[in-house]
């Protein structure tokens, strides 16, 4: 069986070719911001290239994945921008200088399995960031209606899968034909908020779509802003 991250860094550029949206969205937080950027889950660049693109400004990306660095080492020289990439774990990173801007994009914040993972991460946003830096992530807010009509069911595109779902563990499993697995778990709004005030920062804005169109009980994505706090 192969590893999701050698199965998958292959196919990702195919895999997130429908995620277009939030590039805009955090290309805008970026030119909004005068300091340094970071992304979490940086993965080919996808976002990052664009970000560093439209700034002018050096963008540190943090990854775990060798493979999915090494792409976005590759398409950042081919676009002639500037990425800082750096292989680390985002519920480890450090910065060695304060942060005007962290930003987490295409829901990978729900790839870290329990709470106490997303707060060790949030926790280091908070402490990577200036006072009033900027924190902005976007996550799938749960549909069980969704879920009943895709459990199980194999599709074809982008990439040969089947998705399960684990709703006694809040948890989704994509598996491809070959057996790799990649797994998310999701989260409600009164658990965001709460990671959000127990890392010490502070909402600025919780969206339904990258447009900044508001929030309502039927949307399907938390797109978040949040401040950390003046001291």
């Amino acid at each position: 069986m192969t590893t999701w991250d050698e199965a998958f860094a292959n196919r990702y550029e195919e895999w997130s070719a429908h995620m277009t949206a939030d590039v805009a969205f955090y290309v805008d937080l970026a030119r909004e911001t005068d300091g340094p950027l970071v992304e979490l889950a940086v993965g080919n660049g996808r976002v990052a290239i664009p970000v560093a693109r439209a700034t002018g400004r050096r963008v540190i990306g943090i990854d775990v994945s060798p493979a999915m660095l090494a792409q976005a080492r590759t398409r950042a020289a081919e676009a002639g921008v500037e990425l800082d990439l750096r292989a680390a774990d985002m519920r480890d990173f450090a910065v060695d200088e304060p942060a005007a801007l962290i930003y987490c994009p295409f829901r990978s914040l729900q790839h870290l399995p329990t709470w106490a993972d997303r707060r060790r991460t949030f926790e280091r946003v908070a402490a990577a960031l200036r006072p009033r830096g900027r924190f902005a992530w976007n996550a799938i807010a749960f549909d069980h209606r969704i879920a009943a009509r895709l459990d199980g069911e194999h599709q074809d595109e982008p990439v040969p899968h089947t998705i399960r779902h684990a709703v006694g563990d809040n948890r989704i499993d994509i598996v491809l034909d070959d057996g790799a697995t990649s797994s998310f778990w999701w989260g409600t709004k009164n658990e965001w908020l709460g990671l959000i005030d127990v890392a010490g920062l502070e909402l600025e804005a919780l969206y339904g779509g990258f447009a900044r169109e508001p929030f309502t009980e039927e949307s399907r994505e938390y797109v978040f802003i949040a401040r950390r706090r003046e001291p």
